[in-house]
């Protein structure tokens, strides 16, 4: 297990708190593998339906509950997930 893995850290969007829990290094390497396109670019909607599926854990968001969030604080959580994803946060 990597010192990320398993990592866990709280975020309050609107008024709703997420948790966000770091898959560890190899698999941030492979998600966002998984989240390019056939010419090597990253795909939006691919990379953000996998920190919705691997990072989001609680409560979990779908494209379906992104639309209740609505634009702005959806933007925000996946931000938040992305920098936290990559060691930023």
């Amino acid at each position: 297990m990597s010192a990320n893995q398993n990592q866990q850290k709280q975020v309050t969007i609107g008024e709703k708190e997420y948790t966000l829990q770091h898959p560890g290094v190899r698999e941030a390497i492979k998600l966002r593998g998984r989240a390019k396109d056939h010419t090597g670019q990253l795909d939006e909607e691919k990379y953000y339906e996998e920190l919705m599926k691997h990072v989001i854990v609680q409560p979990k968001v779908t494209w379906e509950t992104a639309e209740d969030l609505g634009a702005s604080d959806f933007n925000e959580l996946i931000k938040e997930a992305s920098l936290f994803l990559n060691g930023k946060a």
